[in-house]
């Protein structure tokens, strides 16, 4: 059985890019730069919550009882998850998870920042998680990048 496609650099988070497809019937192969699509950027925790989309026809009660969260929080992850794919109204597809650990960390002063910093910027990440605003693997990794302050 293949491996799935990851989408994600697990180096330095970029996105990475398919260069080679190959049919195991034909034989045939093709080789160029291709995109992984815009379900496939999604991350894990991302495609968990559109199988339970799909598994309860949309019902968002439903998916409360499934995955053991609040109504809002559902409502929120659906929310974000519409943003990521690019389908709310006059919405850009919502960056990857190396745009929102970047876009969290590069308002961190170059020098070395104070530990009440550190401090009100983990909260301001764990705040959007909590929004269902950005992933936890994204959070997760800005938090990691922040380091332990002064």
């Amino acid at each position: 059985m293949p491996n799935e496609v990851i989408s994600t650099c697990p180096v330095c988070s970029h996105e990475l890019a398919v260069t080679r497809l190959h049919c195991g019937h034909c034989g045939t192969t093709l080789e160029g730069d291709f995109s992984v699509g815009r379900y496939g950027r999604l991350s894990r925790e991302q495609l968990a919550l559109l199988e339970s989309f799909l598994r309860s026809r949309g019902n968002l009660r439903e998916m409360e009882r499934e995955l053991g969260i609040s109504y809002p929080t559902v409502r929120n992850r659906v929310e974000a998850l519409v943003r990521a794919l690019g389908l709310a109204d006059g919405d850009e597809p919502a960056p990857t998870v190396e745009a929102e650990v970047t876009e969290m960390t590069d308002v961190v002063p170059p020098t070395e920042p104070t530990k009440e910093q550190v401090t009100a910027r983990r909260t301001e990440i764990l705040g959007r998680v909590a929004r269902g605003e950005m992933s936890a693997a994204a959070a997760a990794e800005a938090i990691r990048r922040l380091g332990r302050g002064a």
